[in-house]
């Protein structure tokens, strides 16, 4: 490291103990709120100032992706420890796109709470663990988001046996025992619908748990009247864990929130999030193409330039001043598949169907949309 470099570092660390100094104990209670947190971020951001992550993940030969493990038809930790679901065919694909194999990716099973501080910590180099984009989390946590792969919404779950119906509300919940993850929107949208209900609601009794499997086990026991998360985790759970002597259902017919789901990494690295974003628009352009993994060495780049471009068929590729190899989106859909292949395989067993969604095609009057690969 050269003298200037030297100096100009030690100007910066110089300077992030003055406003650490700044930032202590201000509560009066010995507590310095977030500053632990803001202190993780800044080493981050320090850490990759030489460089890419991308970089990192090329030396290492794999990308380290934090899921859930537990989440149906997203990312489920199988007892041979495999890891199958959307959100883990989506690290395959990243790990795809930059390491030439999806076979080269370590996944971090984490849950809600645990998600953004080792994202932050470096411990995960991306997350796809059903993660909603909000305000906040942009702003607060050192993190950016990527392309939204799957809209959703947050929804009840209730016992027929109990008065519930698909035409059951909130103002329905009134007193009830409603369960869900710790460090989730979840648990803070459940308590705003239930606090909007005016004085004539009683309100609910909120239970959180570390883990929503946990969560889950309190209401098939019946220790819980309601269990809350996004609609396509409602919809996974009643898929396989509804006993034979129960009868679930889903509520209200339109969620109670928004809840766009999609990956999210550290911030201040816009290469690294070039290419995870350029992955999740490949699969996206392939399914507007009608490119499969079954029929991808057929495509013609003088018909379809724009497929040739983004396949690394011709000259005109844009892949290689990514930090890529030309056919690493060659590599995602033929090794992963394209968006509907993803989400049909995963999905579909479930109940979760494209059509008629928000998830449908942007031609097919939904919001999967990709920008244009030119």
């Amino acid at each position: 490291m050269g003298k200037r470099k030297m100096w100009q570092l030690l100007a910066a660390l110089l300077t992030l103990g003055m406003i650490a100094a700044a930032c202590g104990d201000s509560s009066g209670d010995g507590t310095t709120g977030d500053t632990a947190g803001e202190a993780t971020t800044t080493t981050v951001e320090l850490a990759q100032a030489d460089g890419s992550l991308l970089d990192t993940i090329k030396s290492r030969g794999s990308l380290i992706c934090g899921v859930s493990g537990s989440a149906t038809a997203f990312s489920e930790t199988q007892a041979d420890g495999t890891t199958t679901g959307f959100d883990a065919d989506y690290c395959r694909a990243v790990a795809a796109a930059i390491t030439g194999s999806a076979d080269n990716v370590q996944f971090v099973s984490l849950t809600a709470s645990q998600r953004f501080t080792s994202l932050a910590a470096g411990d995960v180099d991306v997350l796809f663990r059903n993660t909603t984009w909000t305000q906040s989390r942009d702003t607060d946590l050192g993190g950016d988001f990527g392309p939204t792969t799957y809209y959703d919404g947050q929804q009840l779950m209730g016992r027929v046996s109990d008065g519930f119906s698909a035409a059951s509300g909130v103002s329905d919940i009134d007193g009830a025992t409603v369960c869900t993850s710790a460090g989730t929107t979840t648990e803070k949208n459940v308590a705003e619908a239930a606090s909007l209900e005016g004085d004539g609601f009683g309100g609910i009794n909120l239970t959180t748990f570390e883990a929503f499997d946990d969560a889950v086990d309190s209401f098939i026991s019946g220790s819980c009247d309601i269990l809350t998360t996004d609609g396509s985790g409602l919809v996974g759970r009643k898929a396989v864990q509804q006993p034979a002597d129960q009868e679930w259902v889903i509520f209200p017919a339109t969620p109670i929130s928004k809840e766009p789901l999609g990956p999210m990494y550290r911030q201040n690295d816009s290469l690294f999030a070039d290419v995870v974003n350029w992955t999740v628009y490949a699969t996206i352009i392939a399914d507007e193409k009608g490119v499969t993994s079954a029929n991808i060495g057929s495509v013609d780049p003088e018909a379809e330039p724009e497929l040739g471009r983004l396949l690394g068929l011709g000259d005109d590729e844009i892949q290689t001043k990514m930090g890529l190899s030309a056919d690493a989106f060659h590599n995602v859909i033929s090794q992963v598949g394209n968006y509907d292949e993803i989400y049909s395989r995963n999905l579909n067993p479930v109940g979760l169907v494209r059509d008629g969604s928000a998830n449908a095609r942007w031609t097919e009057g939904g919001l999967i949309y990709a920008p244009p690969a030119r």
